[in-house]
C-alpha cells in the first residue's frame, strides 16, 4: 500500500492542520466517511506525531528515519489493528504476533491455509497491541495505536480497549478512525475526542479522480453515491467503467452478467442494491441517486421490487463467503431480470402511460 497524504488527497489538509494545532487529547476518533481516505488520515497523523524534525506548523519533515519508517510501514512505535481480510485487501504487514494469532485462530477451528479471514477486530489483536503499548518506544517519541475501521472490533475486543483508553501507557496515543462512529459502544465514543472530517465536494472529488486519469469520473462518483473520491477509485480499477455502469439496467433486464462480472462480489452486490434502491426511488415518483433516471423504468411490480430488495439484503452480509460467486450473481440477476420482464408485458397497463424512457436504452456519457 502506497501512503498517501494531504498533497495527494488535499481535501485532508485542513483536518490535518486542526489535529496538529488544535486536538490535545491522546485519543482521537476520526469520523471520516467510506472512500474518503481515513486511514490516511491517521497514517498522516501518527507521522506528524513520530516525526523526528517536525516544522513549525507541526508538519512532518518526510525526511528522517521516522518518517521513512512510518512511510515504509516498518516503524516500530506505530502499529495498525484491522481486520485480517482488510490487511490483505491493503496488502498491511502483519505484526508478527498479529500473524502468529492468526495462525492459532486458524489452527484451533481446523482451519488451513485457506481458512476464511476475519471481518472483525478481535480480542487477541487488541490484547497484543495493549502488550506492545507497555513496551519501550524504540526512537523516544512516543507510540501510536491505529485501530481502522474501529467500528469492526466486536464487544469483547472494544471491551478490552477501554481500560488503556482511561489509562494509556506512558507515551501512548490512540487513533480510532470509523465511517460509522455510532456503532461503538458510547463508553469508547465518551472516552475519545471526536474529529468530524468533512466529505470532499463533488468538484473536488472530480478534479482529483481526472487526475488520477478515471474515465467518466461523474458517473462513477454518483455511482459510489458521492463524496467518495477513493471508492470511485477502486471501483474503476476493479473494472467498472461509467459505460458499464449506465448499461447495468438494460444488461440485467437481458439476464446479462458480464457486466457485474467484472467487479468482486461485494462490489457487484453493492451495484445490484444500488440499481434497485434506484429503482424503488423512481417507481415511487422520486429522484434516482445512482443511475441516470432515463434509464430506468418507472412502472414494475412493488411487491416484486420489495422481494428483490429482500433478497439482496440477506446475501450482503454474508458477501465475503466463499461460495461461487458466478452462481449468487447469477440467481440474483434472474430475479431482477423477472422484476423488469413484468414491467415489459405491463406496459399496457393505465400506469405504463406515462411518459418514460425504455431500460433498453442507452444512457449517452
Amino acid at each position: 500500500m502506497t501512503m498517501l497524504t494531504e498533497r495527494e488527497l488535499p481535501w485532508l489538509a485542513a483536518p490535518l492542520h486542526a489535529i496538529r494545532h488544535h486536538e490535545r487529547s491522546h485519543a482521537l476518533l476520526l469520523h471520516v466517511g467510506e472512500g474518503c481516505g481515513g486511514f490516511e488520515l491517521a497514517l498522516r497523523v501518527a507521522q506528524s506525531w513520530l516525526c523526528e524534525h517536525p516544522d513549525d506548523a507541526a508538519r512532518p519533515c518526510d525526511q528522517c528515519p521516522a518518517c521513512h519508517l512510518v512511510r515504509s510501514h516498518h516503524h516500530a512505535d506505530l502499529r495498525a489493528v484491522m481486520p485480517e481480510a482488510l490487511r490483505a485487501e491493503l496488502r498491511w504487514l502483519a505484526d508478527s504476533d498479529d500473524a502468529a494469532e492468526g495462525a492459532a485462530s486458524g489452527s484451533e477451528s481446523g482451519g488451513t491455509s485457506k481458512r476464511k479471514l476475519s471481518s472483525e477486530i478481535v480480542v487477541g489483536a487488541i490484547r497484543q497491541a495493549i502488550d506492545w503499548a507497555h513496551t519501550s518506544s524504540s526512537r523516544g517519541r512516543g507510540k501510536v495505536l491505529v485501530l481502522f475501521p474501529a467500528d469492526a472490533m466486536n464487544e469483547i475486543a472494544a471491551n478490552a480497549l477501554l481500560k488503556t483508553l482511561e489509562e494509556p501507557a506512558d507515551g501512548l496515543r490512540l487513533l480510532l478512525c470509523t465511517a460509522e462512529p455510532q456503532r461503538l459502544l458510547p463508553t469508547i465514543r465518551s472516552r475519545c475526542q471526536m474529529v468530524r472530517v468533512p466529505a470532499p465536494d463533488t468538484a473536488q472529488s472530480l478534479a482529483w479522480l481526472r487526475q488520477q486519469g478515471v474515465e467518466g469520473a461523474e458517473v462513477l462518483l454518483h455511482a459510489v453515491g458521492g463524496g467518495q473520491p477513493l471508492r470511485a477509485r477502486d471501483w474503476a480499477a476493479a473494472g467498472l467503467s461509467a459505460e458499464v455502469w449506465t448499461q447495468l439496467p438494460t444488461q440485467i433486464a437481458a439476464g446479462d452478467t458480464r457486466g457485474l462480472a467484472l467487479l468482486p462480489v461485494p462490489q457487484a452486490l453493492q451495484a445490484l442494491l444500488r440499481l434497485c434502491h434506484d429503482l424503488m426511488a423512481v417507481n415511487a415518483g422520486g429522484a434516482a441517486r445512482f443511475f441516470p433516471k432515463a434509464n430506468l423504468p418507472r412502472t414494475l411490480d412493488s411487491v416484486a421490487l420489495n422481494q428483490w430488495h429482500a433478497a439482496l439484503m440477506r446475501v450482503v452480509p454474508h458477501d465475503d463467503h466463499p461460495w461461487n460467486a458466478g452462481l449468487l450473481l447469477e440467481a440474483l440477476v434472474t430475479q431482477g431480470r423477472q422484476l423488469l420482464q413484468v414491467h415489459h408485458r405491463g406496459a399496457a397497463h393505465p400506469r405504463a402511460e406515462r411518459p418514460h424512457a425504455s431500460p433498453h436504452r442507452a444512457h449517452s456519457t
